[in-house]
């Protein structure tokens, strides 16, 4: 058992207690694609908030119009109150477009738009639902702190599956990359980012006070870019972080489409960003050179601490690695973040009855209104195979 203190409280899991925290209060968002549609790790997650109870589900839906009706039909039939925010519909993205509000699309968007619904609770818990060893327990940890006077909590957890180790982003990218700035920059908004044992991790909790002020990215930076604005209105006092224990979810090719280099730029967009937010001057010439060396020294203690549990350890696959996350080192492009929900040139209200219209009438096609959360449409979820989305090998 390790009791370590990070420069933010640090609640370790040194038992299977779950904790009293204030569930009924609380907001739950789970931001999902069309691919979690009937998924065993979905079904997990959504039947496990079943004995949560929390004040309600919030579905971010990222999906085509012939899937959101069946998926919403499918989330009303679970024991809860379910709220499909169906983020892909005409109206919704009408609603955006007239508040210069259009852009990229993708799980900041989502979860954006799911946390101004959120805002009518005490209290708001974010996390994926790709998550095969899903526990209640979670959201009760992730709460603790928030109602023990933090604003903002984050999960952390260790990445060992199939005899190996995965948080291959995590631990390749984004480590490196925030100590070779640690070594060129005393600053405590590096500091703060090193003290998250897991910073890309998908789940965490926030007072709505702190939820209402957070500026989200649009895409993959999502993770890190909360981070940033947790810093800025949270700091060091304000945050924690809680052992999650046990956490299993797929896992992404490097290359392609979605995969970790695709990742990785946004990842390093966010971390520098809010870097140079907080007035760091940054020098990009001798950055790349900085973050090579320190990813090999931490290759180096990976392969040994591997080693050290008997797991499987490829040098040469990290170093690769490596190497194409490397192109990710550079300063960052323009600023489209997601204005925070105090500041947006539009309501939580519009957006849910802009998304709620829309639903409906793609729900009215199949020939039911979808007005309400348990209407069903008669179809059957596919095949539960146990695949999993969201948020990947981080």
């Amino acid at each position: 058992m390790e009791y370590v203190q990070e420069r933010v409280t640090t609640l370790h899991a040194l038992t299977d207690h779950r904790p009293d925290a204030p569930t009924g209060r609380a907001a739950v968002v789970v931001p999902m694609t069309e691919r979690e549609y009937g998924t065993l790790a979905a079904e997990r997650v959504l039947t496990a908030l079943e004995s949560v109870d929390p004040a309600r589900v919030i579905v971010p839906l990222r999906a085509t119009p012939d899937r959101a009706g069946p998926f919403a039909s499918w989330l009303g039939g679970f024991d809860l109150d379910v709220e499909t925010l169906w983020c892909d519909g005409p109206r919704l993205a009408d609603l955006l477009a007239a508040h210069d509000l259009d852009g990229d699309r993708g799980k900041g968007r989502d979860v954006w738009l799911g946390l101004g619904r959120a805002l009518g609770e005490e209290f708001v818990v974010v996390h994926d639902a790709d998550t095969a060893t899903y526990s209640p327990a979670f959201v009760n940890r992730l709460l603790f702190p928030i109602a023990h006077g933090h604003e903002f909590a984050k999960g952390y957890y260790a990445r060992v599956e199939d005899g190996a180790l995965y948080g291959r982003l995590f631990r390749l990218f984004f480590r490196p990359l925030v100590r070779a700035l640690a070594d060129a920059h005393d600053a405590p908004v590096v500091q703060f980012l090193e003290a998250f044992r897991y910073a890309l991790a998908g789940e965490f909790a926030a007072t709505t006070d702190l939820v209402s002020k957070l500026r989200i990215q649009r895409g993959w930076g999502l993770e890190i870019g909360t981070l940033g604005e947790a810093f800025d209105h949270a700091g060091f006092a304000g945050s924690a972080q809680v052992d999650l224990g046990r956490y299993e979810h797929d896992h992404r090719s490097v290359d392609g489409p979605t995969g970790l280099a695709d990742m990785s730029r946004a990842v390093g967009a966010a971390t520098l960003r809010v870097v140079d937010d907080a007035g760091v001057d940054v020098e990009y010439d001798a950055l790349v050179g900085r973050y090579r060396e320190a990813a090999e020294e931490l290759i180096h203690r990976y392969a040994t601490d591997a080693a050290f549990n008997g797991l499987e350890y490829d040098r040469a696959d990290e170093r690769d690695q490596v190497d194409t996350y490397a192109d990710a080192v550079s300063e960052p492009g323009p600023d489209d973040r997601l204005p925070a929900w105090d500041d947006a040139p539009l309501s939580p209200p519009a957006v849910v009855e802009a998304a709620r219209a829309d639903l409906e009438s793609v729900s009215d096609l199949e020939g039911v209104t979808g007005s309400t959360p348990d209407a069903t449409l008669g179809t059957t979820p596919p095949q539960r195979d146990g695949s999993r989305t969201g948020g990947g090998d981080r």
